[in-house]
């Protein structure tokens, strides 16, 4: 059987969940002057986006298995392009924040079907190598969002920004494309045949899966903690426009995040992923220090990018150590690791702020959250003893 179009539909999938998490925070001066609704309320779109991302990662534990994952997939696709579509149109017939809240709960509601779906999706396909594809597969979150971001700027250049509503909809193709894809793809078992996969409390009995939860976290705590500083870093030290900071700083991020994962995606079989991790742990804690530590806006811009670089392999290399260490994880496990991430998403950046705002001092703040990446090379180091006692 021919998992091409399971895999291609995987790769954009992940494009999907960039055009969610990143389509709406290109919009908030746009909602913000158009609809009168203040700043502290439209930032409480991404809380609620993520939160609710949070909530399915974990209740999809629960039914995946039980619905299908078919009929998951293409529900998740369904929900992304229907929050897409429905978010120029609820706040012309409702309250504008209720009509723009409304839209982001639906797409969430995909945005996190889709985040637990798609690897274990590609984890069941017969690729050669799985860590291989793995990384390849989670570089095309980084190609989305640079996408999403350069495309969107180039629209509105264009068309102008008071055209976003037609913008919203045009993204809104490729999750319904995707999603139809996705009817007729291949999906084979993760699971082989006679075999079941491992229960909530089975798992949480786990030493080997509670390490791999602490690496999940700390794999988003490390990536997080500094991409959402980067536009600063690149307006504060090169003095350049917002615009130009976000390319420099978040853009110039992302795109070094999906190099890495592409590197190891293309070159996989020839390197230890054990090795690649742990080295890209102690690059990610040197670009750490060359941030805080440094009193050099340049090196302090080169120490994010060197973070992005780094980050790259942590999130589908521990999705790959996961599945090559518990053959059984299953749905569940899936599910309870892209919650762990998420939860890393935001612990990272949480405690970049409570640091920065008891010690006045936000170079203090990243510094302490260097933590993140010893932790993940450590995690890698038990986790590689504990595979090789067995």
């Amino acid at each position: 059987m021919n998992y091409n179009r399971t895999i291609f539909s995987c790769f954009t999938g992940y494009i999907v969940q960039a055009i969610i998490n990143n389509f709406i925070p290109l919009l908030f001066i746009t909602l913000q002057g158009s609809y009168g609704i203040p700043l502290s309320r439209i930032t409480l779109l991404i809380t609620v986006n993520f939160g609710i991302q949070l909530a399915v990662d974990l209740l999809s534990a629960f039914f995946v298995d039980r619905i299908g994952y078919r009929a998951s997939v293409v529900s998740a696709h369904a929900c992304a392009a229907g929050g897409l579509i429905l978010l120029p149109v609820l706040p012309e017939i409702m309250p504008p924040f209720a009509g723009i809240l409304a839209a982001v709960a639906l797409y969430a509601v995909g945005g996190g079907l889709i985040e637990v779906l798609i690897s274990p999706i590609m984890e069941s396909c017969p690729t050669d190598n799985k860590e291989k594809a793995m990384s390849m597969l989670h570089s095309f979150y980084c190609w989305g969002q640079v996408g999403v971001v350069l495309l969107s700027t180039l629209f509105f250049t264009i068309a102008g920004v008071e055209n976003w509503k037609l913008l919203s909809v045009i993204w809104a193709v490729i999750p319904v494309v995707n999603g139809i894809l996705f009817l007729r793809a291949p999906i084979a078992p993760l699971i082989s045949e006679g075999e079941m996969g491992m229960k909530f409390g089975e798992l949480l009995r786990s030493g080997t899966f509670l390490l791999l939860l602490l690496m999940m976290m700390c794999a988003g705590a490390s990536e997080l903690a500094v991409s959402q500083w980067a536009s600063f870093f690149a307006e504060s030290g090169l003095r350049i426009s917002k615009t130009a900071g976000d390319l420099a700083g978040p853009m110039a991020f992302a795109a070094l995040m999906g190099a890495s994962r592409w590197f190891y995606g293309k070159y996989g079989e020839r390197i230890s992923l054990d090795r690649f991790m742990i080295i890209s742990g102690l690059l990610c804690a040197a670009s750490y220090l060359m941030i805080s530590i440094v009193p050099v806006p340049s090196v302090n811009l080169a120490g994010c990018g060197l973070c992005g670089l780094s980050v790259g392999i942590m999130w589908p290399g521990t999705f790959s150590k996961a599945a090559a260490s518990l053959k059984r994880g299953g749905t569940m496990m899936f599910s309870l690791l892209a919650l762990a991430g998420d939860v890393g998403c935001s612990c990272g950046p949480s405690l970049v702020g409570a640091v920065s705002g008891g010690t006045g001092s936000m170079k203090k703040g990243i510094l302490a959250a260097g933590v993140f990446p010893v932790l993940m090379v450590v995690g890698v180091i038990l986790l590689k003893k504990k595979n090789t006692e067995k």
